[in-house]
């Protein structure tokens, strides 16, 4: 189902990719009528309103309409150019080729992503960018830390659906609670629609608990694409995005994002953000297990770093953002 951008002055510039039926509700009357969940507490908002929020608690996103200034996506857009081919290196940086190009040279059309933008004076600017923290801060708190960078770039697919994303939940990688004190901003840097695989959320999936995810089973699918391994329901909304907007969700949402069947690319940058009052917990013999093993054997190969310990290279990730740094 796809759901119109709608920007009406009464919700500050502000949209978000909703049911028709809460649109029409918020935009008549205002005001959010929907029940708060027993878990939900009172805010002190900075850029949400407290309608806007609720929304998020109640649905597990909201959409930020031209949040990154069009300066800014073209800095990031070049230099992910510059990074992909070769013609900038930044040490500790990793770059990551689609499993269908992984004879090709690296390019913008083979490396799909980049994590760790730490490593990266420029691509940290969007960590840090301080309108993004006001918005994380209503939702975890004053005291942030970046815990998972990345820069994505969904290339054309080659024919192999490579390009496709199965649905998951984020939380699946992280060994760090509570849930509740972790979001997501997902920039996208292109325009993102259906046909070039914008993403695609399930609705209230994280009022649910963190389902097991396994590799799913296509013909190829890149290196630590875990999806839900349950059949999720059909009830799902596509995000159609233009250059700027942000989406911020919960990491116990279902997610994810179809194949590219464009001649283009759809580029994206994204920070997970947890407050630093959260901590770390042990995932031996949970759900969790399998995915931290490919996350240890990656940090050996790529950064000579040998640990039995997932938490060990989480912490190594945590990037102090604003306010104290408490247990992360």
């Amino acid at each position: 189902m796809l759901i119109s951008s709608i920007i009406p002055s009464k919700i500050l510039r502000i949209t978000s990719c909703m049911p028709l039926s809460y649109l029409n509700r918020l935009l008549t009357t205002g005001s959010d009528q929907t029940q708060q969940s027993q878990n939900d507490s009172p805010v002190s908002v900075k850029k949400f309103s407290i309608d806007q929020i609720k929304f998020y608690q109640e649905n597990g996103f909201f959409l930020v309409k031209g949040l990154i200034p069009t300066d800014n996506i073209s800095s990031y857009v070049q230099r992910f150019n510059d990074i992909a081919n070769g013609v900038v290196t930044v040490p500790g940086l990793v770059r990551q080729k689609d499993i269908s190009l992984k004879n090709e040279k690296p390019s913008e059309r083979s490396v799909y992503k980049l994590q760790e933008l730490f490593m990266d004076d420029k691509l940290f600017e969007y960590c840090q960018y301080s309108t993004i923290l006001d918005y994380v801060q209503d939702i975890i708190g004053p005291n942030i830390m970046a815990i998972h960078t990345m820069l994505i770039n969904k290339p054309p697919d080659t024919g192999e659906l490579t390009s496709r994303h199965p649905l998951h939940q984020d939380l699946h990688y992280f060994p760090i609670r509570p849930a509740d004190k972790i979001v997501c901003a997902w920039t996208a840097l292109d325009r993102s629609f259906r046909d070039n695989g914008c993403l695609v959320v399930l609705p209230k999936s994280h009022k649910g608990p963190l389902l097991e995810h396994d590799y799913p089973d296509w013909q190829a699918v890149n290196a630590m694409y875990h999806g839900v391994k349950m059949k999720p329901p059909e009830d799902r909304f596509y995000v159609e995005m233009d250059p700027g907007d942000t989406l911020f969700f919960h990491p116990l949402l279902i997610h994810g994002s179809g194949a590219n069947r464009t001649t283009g690319f759809r580029k994206a940058i994204s920070c997970h953000y947890a407050s630093s009052d959260c901590h770390y917990i042990n995932i031996k013999g949970t759900s969790q297990e399998n995915i931290s093993k490919e996350i240890i054997e990656v940090a050996k190969k790529k950064f000579g770093i040998d640990v039995d310990d997932v938490s060990v290279i989480w912490k190594y990730r945590a990037q102090l953002v604003r306010g104290d740094k408490i247990n992360l």
